[in-house]
């Protein structure tokens, strides 16, 4: 399903991270070189107001990870691989997303314990959204 199926208007926004993995080959007559690499993450942001849109207040703090060891368990979880390092980069969205983001941040202020939508997208996201 791609973003804009999930959203069913046609926005669609991502968050990206940037992520360092290592291979850790069973048999002891196997190894790997290099043993670790970087790749980039990208997990569709849910539609606001629905279920799990509030990912952003839950796991960034001016754009950066609040709790970089459980988003690291999170992130293996996902890859099923052992991650060595995960960093928030940005929010890769739309217009059609963003400005429904902001709707649903303006309608429950109290949510993110600010007084302005602006302000809230600095709280979380600091300078890490990119429209395109």
């Amino acid at each position: 399903m791609t973003a804009s199926d999930k959203h069913g208007d046609g926005a669609q926004a991502s968050y990206v991270f940037r992520v360092r993995f290592r291979l850790e080959p069973g048999p002891p007559e196997v190894s790997v070189e290099p043993d670790s690499f970087e790749t980039v993450l990208y997990r569709e942001a849910d539609r606001p107001g629905s279920d799990g849109w509030l990912f952003f207040r839950d796991n960034l703090w001016r754009g950066d990870l609040g709790d970089q060891a459980h988003f690291r368990e999170l992130t293996e979880e996902a890859l099923d691989v052992p991650v060595t390092a995960v960093s928030f980069r940005e929010l890769q969205t739309d217009e059609a997303y963003l400005e429904d983001l902001k709707e649903a941040i303006a309608a429950d202020l109290d949510l993110f314990n600010a007084d302005g939508v602006s302000k809230v997208l600095l709280k979380y996201l600091g300078s890490s959204i990119r429209v395109e």
